[in-house]
């Protein structure tokens, strides 16, 4: 959702939202592979788009919490491409867990940009452990991210239920019942 837009811990650790929790963490050893398109993807020629791309890659570590996904790399004296990558549950537009044939397994994330947040529409991460299975996390995160999206449908629901009040039709009486035609439609015959 955001590059560097995680607020930072003098340990380099995420700062927690109001009200945000923890899942897991990857303390050490996850690689983050980042694609932002230059221009977002199209199905057309006409677009102008030419599918040119920027990639940056940080090691470092991750934290699942039940907002947000949180990568922070490590610096290790060395300029990162980028520092952070905050992603909101709910921003995550779809997953998808690789097995190549050859090489570690991977998740691939496609994200839903912030306006001013340094991603761009059709932007992917692509996450990578090197000490650790991926699986088990790939299975956490799915688990919290369908509760995110339940809770924010859930929160909109409730916010949907809770109906205007409206006036009183003109057409009301004395009594404020709605007074009906003196022609009404004959009654049917049995």
């Amino acid at each position: 959702m955001a590059l560097n837009w995680a607020m930072l811990s003098p340990e380099r650790s995420p700062i927690p939202l109001p009200n945000e929790q923890t899942i897991t963490s990857i303390d050490s050893g996850a690689e983050l592979l980042l694609i932002i398109p230059n221009v977002p993807p199209s199905g057309s020629m006409t677009s102008g788009g030419s599918g040119s791309s920027r990639t940056m890659k940080e090691t470092g570590r991750i934290w699942l919490t039940d907002q947000r996904l949180v990568f922070v790399s490590d610096t290790k004296g060395q300029q990162p491409s980028f520092d952070s990558l905050s992603v909101l549950l709910t921003s995550i537009q779809s997953t998808k867990f690789e097995q190549p044939y050859f090489g570690a397994n991977y998740l691939v994330i496609e994200i839903k940009p912030t306006a001013d947040g340094g991603l761009t529409e059709g932007t992917k991460a692509e996450v990578r452990l090197k000490d650790k299975g991926l699986f088990s996390f790939v299975s956490v995160l799915e688990k919290t991210r369908e509760r995110a999206i339940y809770m924010k449908r859930q929160s909109a629901l409730d916010d949907d239920e809770t109906l205007p009040t409206y006036p009183s039709t003109p057409d009301a009486g004395p009594s404020g019942s709605v007074e009906m035609p003196a022609d009404n439609p004959p009654a049917y015959d049995g």
